[in-house]
Order: structure tokens, then sequence, then C-alpha cells
């Protein structure tokens, strides 16, 4: 029986771990061969451990384990220069590309007086515009295939306001935003583009909720916001990866401009 896209190329940005192994995992689990990009390499003011070149590798062991083709790269979705060599290396070896997944980014957790200017610039950057550079630089090949599917990592914090992170939400609106503009631009092309809402996620970077306790502390009435409404405090990369799975297959076909919630309820109220 022939996986749910077998026979795709899907490229995978943030693919060292976490989320983004995951997702490259699952479809490679459902046949598609894999274009793997991270930085794997320090960002300022991160509150959890960076990608390291040995995290991608582990990504390109596991999917080889799969019997699935991958080409792993090192660059950060900041550099187009960088992210245009990757993607275009990727197609160049493996022949086309159906899927792309946004799913790079970073957050870091502080009250809105403590947010510096750094912390503001990186991560608009890597969340924002690191997204943007993404969609644009592998829609040509997207279309050149004849059509294809791109899912955007936004969050739970990219349709509510969520506290202590503000840099972080004006990034993932933002591509709560994109993802809408690029789905009408692209829909001539038979190019899909969705964006994916998690609520928290059992990653390196789900570690930064360690920071929350001191700034709740502080403004006790806003833990509400941070509550899921079934019974989970958080859920695992893998059930993301299903949702990512199921909006880069034909199942599908007719499903774009969609902000699709994985967040156990924490924004549908």
């Amino acid at each position: 029986m022939a996986g749910r896209v077998e026979g795709k190329v899907a490229f995978v940005t943030g693919a060292a771990r976490g989320q983004g192994r995951s997702h490259a995992l699952r479809l490679a689990e459902e046949g598609a061969d894999i274009i793997a990009v991270d930085v794997c390499g320090p960002i300022p003011n991160l509150q959890y451990p960076h990608a390291t070149p040995e995290d991608l590798e582990e990504t390109v062991r596991q999917v080889e384990a799969l019997d699935r083709r991958i080409v792993a790269r090192q660059a950060d979705v900041r550099d187009a220069a960088a992210m245009k060599a990757a993607v275009d290396e990727g197609v160049a070896e493996l022949g086309h590309l159906d899927i792309v997944v946004g799913n790079a980014g970073i957050c870091i957790v502080a009250p809105w007086d403590e947010v510096t200017e750094e912390v503001w610039d990186d991560t608009i950057d890597t969340n924002l515009k690191g997204v943007w550079n993404t969609v644009r630089l592998t829609a040509p090949h997207l279309i050149a295939a004849g059509g294809g599917s791109i899912i955007l990592t936004s969050s739970a914090a990219g349709l509510k306001g969520l506290p202590f992170i503000t840099p972080y939400v004006a990034s993932k609106f933002g591509v709560t935003g994109l993802t809408k503009a690029f789905a009408h631009e692209l829909a001539m092309h038979n190019i899909r583009v969705n964006s994916l809402h998690p609520t928290g996620v059992a990653t390196d970077m789900g570690q930064m909720g360690a920071e929350y306790p001191r700034m709740l502390e502080a403004n006790p009435r806003l833990a509400g916001m941070l509550t899921n409404s079934l019974p989970v405090e958080v859920t695992e990369p893998r059930d993301q990866s299903n949702a990512v799975l199921f909006l880069a297959s034909d199942e599908s076909r007719y499903v774009t401009a969609m902000a699709m919630t994985v967040d156990a309820g924490n924004t549908q109220y």
C-alpha cells in the first residue's frame, strides 16, 4: 500500500530536532524524500540548548533508516543566499519539490520591559523573515512541479496574544497573515498554503516554560491564558506532525488559507 505522500519531496526547515525532525520523519514514513535544513548553531539569548550539526546528522540517520533519501544542509533561514543554495541543491539531487514545511523558529520568554532590541530583531528575523525566505525561494520549484503544499508553523500565539513573549507573538501573527496572503496569490499555480498552530510541544524549545513562574507570580491573572482546555499540559511532536502530514497529502487537496489548530483547545474560547 502506497504511503500518503509516496513519491513526493518535502523541504523542512528547523529539521535537526524537535518538531522539524518529527515532521521530516513522519513524511518519510509515508513515502516522501526529504530536504532538511537547520542553522545548527547558537542564537543569542536562547533559554534552551541550540541545535547542533550532530542533531542534523541524527535526523539524516533516522530518515535513511526508513529507506528514504535525504539531503541535509546547515543554513540559517535568515540568510537568503544560503537558503537558496540548500533548496536548489536538494531539488537538483532529488528531482523536484512538492511539500514545504516552514518550521524553523525561536522563542525567548521575557516580560515586555525586559525585551531587548536584539531579542526583538532576532525573533522577527528568524520567525517571520525566515518564513518569507522559505516561501519565496521554494515556490518557484513548486510551480515547476505543477503545484504543491506549503505548511507554515505559526502558534497558538499567532491567534491570541499570549503574555511574556511579545516578539514571538508579533512574529507568529505575521506568519498567520503571510499564510493567507501567499495562499491566495499562489492558488493560481495549484499551490496550497496553510498554517499550523500548536499549543506547547514537548521539545527543547518547550523548556522555556521554566521562565514563566517568576512572571506569573508578578501577574497571576494571566495564568489562565496558558491553560489548555483538554487535560494535557503539552502535546507531542508527532501530534503536530500528523497535522502536517494531512496538510501535505492529497487528502487536503482543497484546503488552503486555513489556520489549523492542534492546541488542545487553547485558542478556542
